[in-house]
Parts: C-alpha cells; sequence; structure tokens
C-alpha cells in the first residue's frame, strides 16, 4: 500500500509558512492543511459567543458542541463554523492572538490534532503550523522549520493588513508578534519547537519564490 506523502512545516507568526505551503500545494497537486485556521475559528466561536478565551472551562464548553466542518480543496480548505463560511472573517490579528490563548488548552488540541491526522491519512498533504512536525505529524518525510526575524516578520503582516484595508503601525505589529512568539514557545503543551530531524529555513531577506523554490528541493531530496 502506498504510503501517503505527509510534508510538516513549523515556524513563527508571519514566518510564511501558510503563503509557501500554499505554493507548493498547487506545485506538488497535493492537500494544503491550514492547521492555524482551525484554532482561529475556535477563537472566532468563543468570541462571537461572548466567551472570555483565558477561561478554560469556558473554552471547553462551546468546544464540546462547536460545529466546525473542514472542506479540503486543492488550493487550501475552507472552513465553516454552524454552517458559515469564516475562511476569511477569522484572518485578523485580534482573531489571531486569541487562537494562540486557546492553543494552549491540551484538550483543545487533542480535538484538532485527531482531526488534522484524519485528514493526512486520507490525502497526501502538507501542513503548517507549530507543532506539526513535533506533534501533528511526527512521521512526516519533510520536515521544515520556517523562520524570519521579528522585524522581517512584522513588516509582512503589516503588509497583509493594509491590503486588507485594515489600520495598523509596525511597531504594534511588532509588538504583537513578539508576544505570540512567547505565548507559542513557552505554553504548557505542545510549544513551538524543532524536531530533531527539521530542516530550518531562514527566510529573512528571501522572497516567497525563492523559499518555494529551496522547500521543493528539500521534499524532492526527502522523498525521491
Amino acid at each position: 500500500m502506498k504510503q501517503n506523502i505527509a510534508v510538516a512545516i513549523d515556524g513563527p507568526a508571519g514566518s510564511g509558512k501558510s503563503t509557501v505551503a500554499k505554493e507548493i500545494a498547487k506545485k506538488l497537486g497535493i492537500l494544503y492543511i491550514d492547521t492555524g485556521a482551525m484554532y482561529r475559528s475556535v477563537a472566532f466561536a468563543c468570541m462571537k459567543q461572548g466567551v472570555v478565551l483565558e477561561n478554560e472551562t469556558a473554552v471547553l464548553a462551546v468546544l464540546e458542541h462547536l460545529d466546525m466542518k473542514i472542506l479540503p480543496q486543492t488550493g487550501g480548505q475552507h472552513i465553516f463554523l454552524y454552517g458559515e463560511d469564516v475562511t476569511e472573517k477569522i484572518r485578523t490579528q485580534e482573531i489571531g492572538a486569541g487562537a494562540s490563548v486557546v492553543a494552549a488548552y491540551s484538550k483543545v488540541r487533542e480535538k484538532l490534532v485527531e482531526i488534522q491526522q484524519q485528514l493526512s491519512k486520507a490525502h497526501d498533504v502538507i501542513m503548517d503550523g507549530r507543532d506539526i512536525g513535533t506533534k501533528v505529524l511526527p512521521d512526516a518525510q519533510v520536515k521544515i522549520y520556517l523562520d524570519a526575524s521579528v522585524s522581517e516578520r512584522a513588516k509582512r503582516r503589516l503588509g497583509e493588513l493594509e491590503a486588507q484595508g485594515k489600520q495598523a503601525d509596525l511597531e504594534s505589529v511588532e509588538k504583537a508578534i513578539a508576544q505570540r512568539d512567547y505565548q507559542d514557545m513557552h505554553r504548557e503543551h505542545s510549544p513551538l519547537c524543532k524536531a530533531e530531524d527539521v530542516v530550518v529555513l531562514d527566510s529573512t531577506g528571501l522572497d516567497i519564490a525563492t523559499v518555494t523554490e529551496k522547500i521543493l528541493e528539500i521534499i524532492t531530496e526527502k522523498t525521491k
């Protein structure tokens, strides 16, 4: 029986994981799974219901009855909450910060990791997140840790926000990213860290096309 191809890309917020993973998925014709969007969706659902994200008990109560559906597509995925497509609505700085909070809860991670692993068994996949190579897909043939300096990542995120017509300033975005890094690296459950067999790639100063080609070369080498 043919083993499905699994590519894990981990790294901090704003390192370019999602953008690069989408490009690679298109080029290889495999399924891109945005795990961060799943955590954003949990945070979004809680915030819509007026739940304080720091209240773990309240978050888990929402999770127990969460109606979240993920529809895989070759170019990515669409996420539905209670029948509503929230794929674009969850892409805000506020929801991103909320995702970091709910992702620290072990029960949230257990539920979403189970969904992610089921998808990897059914498809050739590329996933990006914080703990893909260490927790979600520990047996992935290819593991990448994509990094970039805080200042570089802040400039990228600011550009994304401005493209969406949202107001922000570089200093506040940089501060938010640094705080997100600290939360992700110091949380109790599945913190952001490098797997032992990971290939580290620093994307500071590199464009998307260059990073994509470098990762494609790594994938070719690891899966041949």
